[in-house]
Parts: structure tokens; C-alpha cells; sequence
């Protein structure tokens, strides 16, 4: 109630994705096919984690957490996006639209910081094989993971108290498919300035230090190899292309986005698109594909189920 008392705005109107009715269809069908893929895909990978005693490692264990992220990351916007598709009219509640920008930072700013943990993860274990064990144990993956989440309620609420604060008296046209920051800035009524500062800061800051950690954790493992067989170096590499292969596709946009002051382009929807929907369904091919105990815990899995029928 005080939200909305401060603002003659109650609901914001999203421009959505596309105004083209054909093209919307098409979305329509495209974008509810990689939801049901991301949730399948995504569920299927913390089922076989959980069910599998040979993937009972930090390194499936970060992988399941981050399954999870995937899915709830993906649900804060994509039914809305699938449904506004069809529909003539597309609004959002003052309220819905502040819980939709907190939701969203929330989880993408836990899957930034799941995937840092999970470069430490890979880095000890390529660089300090023996001590591993002993280094990331169960007590250190449940304190990172915890500090992951942490991390991402910490920025959120940032996020979302910045936009609160702000006096919106119309127009409530959002550019864009769902509520975020930049977009909601345009609309207020008062001198955006700080906000937008503090609002790319705090973002941008994350994203930075969690890009240079990768780096540094990268930079770390390549040194260690340059003493390795050329087989050990080779193995060594194929384990991390996954998780570089993820980090490049969900950081990447995260950072164009969102290390930048408060302007918008007209690219910034479909870029969203691709860390909202595009990543998180690439994510569980890009992990079972490329990795062989996954895929024979899945079939061990599959032909459990099979048995059992």
C-alpha cells in the first residue's frame, strides 16, 4: 500500500517481446519448447545427481545447485513472456513488477556467484589433486553455496529498494518483456542519476570481481598444466570447457547489460532473451553432453526406470 500511495502508477504496461502477431506466434511455440526443455532438462540433472553414488562429488553437487537456480532463474520470466505472446494487453502490478526485479536479480546473481564457486571448485582440484578432499569438502560446498545465495538476496534487495524508491506519475509503458531496473529508471518521474550510478555499481561491481575471479581461476589452472602430460592437460581442459562454455554465455550478456549506466538499446531485449531462456536450457546439454559419468549415470537411471515398468 505505501508503494503504491507514493506513485500514481498501480500497473505498468510491458511492450513485450514483439508487436508483430505472426512473429509472436512463432515465440509463442519456440519459447514454450525451450521452458519445457529447461525444466526437463534441468530436473533430469538433480534427479541423476541425487539417485547416482558415482556422482556424489563438490563437482556434481555444485552442478545440481545450479540445475535449480536454472530452473527457478527461467520461471520468473518466461511464463509471463509465453503468456503476454498471446495476449493484447499486457500488464504487470506495481507490486508484481518490484517482486519480478528482485526475483530476478536474485537468481541471476546466485548463478554468477554458484558459477565462481564452481571455478574454485575445478581449480583445486586440477591444481591440488591430493589435497582436494581435504580443501572442498561437504562443510565448504554447503558454505559457498549458502554464501552464493547470500550474495544474491544481498544485491537483490539493493536492486529492489533503489527501484521502490523511485516516483513513477506516468507514463507506465515498460520497453521491454518483463520488469528490470534500466527500463523501469526511463519511467520515473525524478532525477535518476544516483540511482542509475548505484543501480550499475552494484550490478557491475559483481559482475566484474566474479569475471576477474573466473579469470584469475582459469589463469591458475593453465599455469598448473604447463608441468602436465600432454593427456593430463588435455583431460584437464575437457572438464573445464563446460563450465567456461557457461560462464561465457550467462556472464557475457550479464555484463553488457548491466555494467553501463542507465541507457537502454534496442538489442537489450534479445540479449535478455538469451540469459533468461537461451542459457539455462543450454546449460544441462552442455554439462551431459561433454561429460561421460553423467551420461552413464542417466542411462543407469533410465534403464533402473525401464526395469522397474
Amino acid at each position: 500500500v505505501f508503494m503504491e500511495n507514493r506513485n500514481n502508477v498501480t500497473e505498468f504496461i510491458l511492450r513485450g517481446l514483439t508487436q508483430d502477431k505472426a512473429v509472436a506466434k512463432v515465440c509463442f511455440s519456440l519459447f514454450l519448447i525451450f521452458y519445457a526443455t529447461i525444466i526437463l532438462g534441468n530436473l533430469l540433472i538433480i534427479v541423476t545427481i541425487k539417485t547416482s553414488k558415482q556422482l556424489d562429488s563438490p563437482m556434481y553437487f555444485f552442478l545440481g545447485c545450479l540445475s535449480f537456480v536454472d530452473i527457478s532463474y527461467s520461471t520468473v520470466t518466461a511464463p509471463k513472456l509465453i503468456y503476454d505472446l498471446l495476449v493484447e494487453k499486457k500488464t504487470i502490478s506495481f507490486v508484481g513488477c518490484i517482486t519480478q526485479v528482485f526475483a530476478g536479480h536474485f537468481f541471476g546473481c546466485t548463478e554468477i556467484f554458484l558459477l565462481t564457486a564452481m571455478a574454485y571448485d575445478r581449480c583445486i582440484a586440477i591444481c591440488k589433486p591430493l589435497h582436494y578432499t581435504s580443501i572442498v569438502n561437504k562443510h565448504v560446498c554447503g558454505w559457498l553455496v549458502a554464501a552464493s545465495w547470500l550474495g544474491g538476496f544481498v544485491h537483490s534487495g539493493v536492486q529492489a529498494m533503489l527501484t521502490i524508491q523511485l516516483e513513477f506519475c506516468g507514463p507506465n509503458e515498460i520497453d521491454h518483456y518483463f520488469c528490470d531496473v534500466h527500463p523501469l529508471l526511463k519511467l520515473a518521474c525524478t532525477d535518476t542519476y544516483v540511482t542509475g550510478a548505484l543501480v550499475a555499481a552494484n550490478s557491475g561491481v559483481i559482475s566484474l570481481i566474479c569475471f576477474l575471479a573466473l579469470v584469475v581461476s582459469y589463469g591458475v589452472i593453465l599455469l598448473s598444466l604447463r608441468t602436465r602430460s600432454s593427456e593430463g592437460r588435455l583431460k584437464a581442459l575437457y572438464t573445464c570447457a563446460s563450465h567456461i562454455t557457461v560462464v561465457i554465455l550467462f556472464l557475457g550478456p550479464c555484463i553488457f547489460i548491466y555494467m553501463r549506466p542507465s541507457v537502454t538499446f534496442s538489442v537489450d531485449k534479445m540479449v535478455s532473451v538469451f540469459y533468461t531462456l537461451i542459457t539455462p536450457m543450454l546449460n544441462p546439454l552442455i554439462y551431459t553432453l561433454r561429460n561421460e559419468e553423467v551420461k552413464g549415470a542417466m542411462k543407469r537411471l533410465w534403464s533402473r526406470e525401464a526395469k522397474r515398468s
